[in-house]
């Protein structure tokens, strides 16, 4: 059986570590696993009960749905932004956990992981993001935890997929979460 994973990126910069940790999760994923990055977060607008009704919901939100309702499960790639999840991320959680009760990511399993310029990795990001969607309805694999510091100095000439040690520690996490999402559902 093949696993989806959906990663969704903190950081809409073009040269964004969080990214490039998400591009290396494409290309460690284990046989039988497919990790696909998320394109379009930026195009979603800031979630408003009044947009979000039958026939009228925008397009970017509808299309971020339907890849979390497709995924297996999903990977969060956060930085830290004034010590806690950026408001992208923020947006895409609001936007998938509704409607109330049976969003996308209800039961899903999840991850969240990423890098920041700051000496705890974005540990209060990831934290955050954990809280968040959890309460959206997701099964957060809260033992889960990558928090690499000092992305600044750490990626600055070395791409996360070729730093052997984040590659190691990243490639157990997407087998974690993979193993997670074949897992029968409990009675």
């Amino acid at each position: 059986m093949s696993v989806r994973i959906l990663a969704l990126v903190g950081s809409l910069r073009a040269g964004s570590h969080n990214r490039q940790l998400a591009e290396a999760a494409v290309k460690l994923a284990p046989e039988g696993t497919e990790v696909e990055v998320f394109e379009g977060l930026a195009d979603v607008p800031f979630y408003n009960e009044d947009v979000d009704v039958e026939g009228s919901t925008p397009a970017a939100a509808v299309k971020l749905r339907e890849a979390a309702g497709a995924a297996d499960a999903l990977i969060f790639f956060t930085p830290e932004y004034n010590g806690t999840m950026p408001a992208v991320l923020k947006n895409a959680i609001d936007w998938l956990s509704r409607p109330y009760g049976a969003g996308a990511l209800n039961g899903k399993p999840v991850a969240v992981v990423g890098t920041a310029f700051g000496q705890y990795g974005g540990v209060w990001a990831h934290d955050d993001t954990r809280k968040s969607v959890g309460l959206a309805g997701a099964k957060v694999i809260e033992d889960i935890k990558l928090s690499i510091p000092g992305s600044m100095t750490r990626f600055a000439e070395t791409h996360p997929a070729d730093d052997a040690e984040v590659a190691a520690q990243l490639t157990e996490v997407i087998t974690r979460v993979q193993g997670t999402a074949t897992e029968p559902a409990a009675a």
